[in-house]
């Protein structure tokens, strides 16, 4: 493979990623950069996340399907097209809708737990 095209991936593309097991019914694939971490999160309907918290920034963006956010104690209704920030060491955690829903989740910086297979969401909570 070129060394551009390895700096390529497709959303819809199972196989590539590392994959790691967040909580019951959600799955996430992690694309890892030098700055900037990015992951895409399966929600199957209904699953809910552990409410966590980690250094990071976090980005999320609801790509299909809805949910409420938990964070900082507010519960907020996003649906496709909506997009919010985390900052560091915020409690948070998605409950999905009933039809589940699919999120691109940005670190920075990468978090380190992430950069390798597993399972939950690699703080000391979970």
């Amino acid at each position: 493979m070129s060394q551009a095209r390895e700096n390529f991936f497709n959303l819809h593309d199972p196989t590539l990623g590392i994959a790691r097991e967040l909580a019951p019914g959600l799955t996430t694939r992690v694309f890892n950069g030098e700055q900037a971490m990015l992951s895409i999160v399966r929600c199957e309907p209904n699953a809910e996340g552990a409410l966590h918290h980690h250094p990071e920034e976090q980005w999320g963006v609801m790509l299909e399907g809805s949910a409420i956010r938990v964070q900082g104690g507010e519960r907020i209704a996003v649906s496709k097209g909506d997009f919010w920030r985390t900052p560091g060491n915020v409690p948070h955690t998605i409950e999905a809708g009933p039809e589940g829903c699919t999120v691109l989740d940005i670190f920075s910086p990468p978090r380190a737990a992430y950069r390798r297979p597993g399972a939950g969401f690699g703080t000391a909570e979970t």
